[in-house]
């Protein structure tokens, strides 16, 4: 479904022309979960993410079903379950090698750790179910024959583009400090803005996310830098988030580049270029990290020039430590310290005048095109190549087609 379609479809829901009679297409698996649960007795609904991109004719990677059925409710009535949660009522219903994950309703005590509830309550209330979770958009449920539950106005909320937490905002981000990064990482999948009680919960909360282990935050950052609205991450400099786990990059948005080669701090060169590189996960790590050093190795001629010399290296070395800090995998890291570290040789190599294209001198950033000549000097050798075709993505064992010897 184009994004045209789906904001018609919200707008006639939200009016009322579609609410209490709306249709969405959901698997013929989960479909059958809710039928079983029902002709037992039971409530059941999918709920959550996956019903706020149905509206939003986005495909959900999930379908989450939640039910007035205990787990061991759940447990006798399905031949395949995992036992996922079953502290906090989730078993995982296994069909056709998919899983589908089925959570009673439940009321959550005291969060004392910043994340787990220090008691699950059981409910029969969908009201009480609903009223627990993060944002307005997140708090919907539907059922083939009844319809949308909407109790906290998460149609009107995706209608004006909105994240708002449900309820009260500082009780929220109290339970589950992750949420704070969330609120960020879903205005920025949705190109939605966060609701003023909601930002002011995030900025009085922020430093919670001392307590959120480096590999949640990690997730959360890699699915807000993949994004299509990467350059949000200025909303998380802004709320005091980036200053909890990734204070280089406040760094950088506080650092000027006074040279006639930058309009931008650090920090928005580096978010504007995030929007020009392709959304994958290595790519935009490294762009992020590209400049990481900048602000250690500033200095500031008589002329009130600024120089960044060395940063290149430096910020290579910054980067593996940063991503180590962030948990990432040991490929992650190799990956981009190495296209960091790639991107050093070839600067070099131009600002000495050693590459010409169409013999002419290049910048690293010069575009080539099929039929363009690349001269580079190795010593007192020249080496001149015709380029043949230009590819984003090519096999370390194909880049030998993309280009001949002259």
């Amino acid at each position: 479904m184009s994004a045209y379609a789906a904001e018609n479809r919200l707008r006639r829901w939200f009016t009322g022309e579609e609410h209490t009679n709306m249709k969405l297409t959901i698997p013929s698996n989960a479909e059958k979960i809710l039928h079983i649960l029902e002709e037992n007795g039971y409530e059941a609904y999918v709920v959550g993410g996956c019903v706020r991109d149905s509206i939003l004719g986005r495909n959900p990677n999930d379908w989450d079903i939640t039910t007035s059925a205990s787990p061991q409710q759940v447990k006798e009535l399905f031949q395949r379950t995992v036992d996922t949660g079953l502290q906090h009522g989730t078993v995982t219903v296994l069909m056709d090698k998919e899983g589908y994950e089925v959570t009673t309703y439940r009321v959550d005590g005291d969060y004392e750790d910043g994340r787990h509830p220090k008691q699950v309550m059981f409910t029969s209330s969908l009201e009480e179910d609903l009223k627990r979770r993060d944002f307005t958009i997140n708090a919907m449920a539907y059922h083939p024959e009844r319809g949308l539950v909407d109790l906290f106005h998460g149609m009107e909320d995706m209608e004006h583009k909105i994240v708002r937490c449900v309820g009260d905002p500082m009780e929220r981000f109290h339970e589950d400090a992750l949420r704070i990064l969330r609120a960020v990482r879903f205005s920025a999948q949705l190109g939605f803005t966060i609701e003023e009680k909601t930002k002011a919960g995030i900025q009085a909360l922020a430093p919670n996310l001392k307590c959120v282990s480096a590999e949640r935050i990690q997730t959360e950052l890699v699915k807000l830098l993949v994004s299509p609205h990467p350059d949000y991450l200025r909303v998380a400099y802004e709320t005091g988030i980036t200053r909890e786990f990734l204070p280089e990059f406040d760094a950088c948005m506080e650092t000027e580049q006074n040279t006639p080669h930058h309009c931008y701090t650090v920090g928005e060169h580096i978010l504007h270029g995030l929007l020009l590189v392709r959304p994958d996960k290595v790519l935009r790590l490294t762009m992020l990290l590209h400049d990481i050093a900048k602000p250690v190795m500033r200095k500031t001629d008589e002329n009130g020039r600024d120089h960044f010399k060395m940063h290149a290296p430096e910020g290579e070395k910054m980067a593996k430590s940063i991503l180590r800090r962030l948990k990432f995998d040991n490929d992650t890291i190799s990956k981009v310290s190495r296209l960091i570290k790639r991107r050093t040789v070839a600067n070099e190599a131009c600002d000495a005048g050693r590459v010409l294209v169409n013999d002419k001198p290049a910048k690293a950033s010069t575009n080539v095109k099929e039929g363009d000549t690349i001269t580079i000097a190795f010593g007192n050798k020249d080496v001149k190549v015709e380029v043949l075709s230009v590819q984003e993505v090519v096999r370390k064992d194909e880049a030998r087609e993309l280009f001949r010897y002259l």
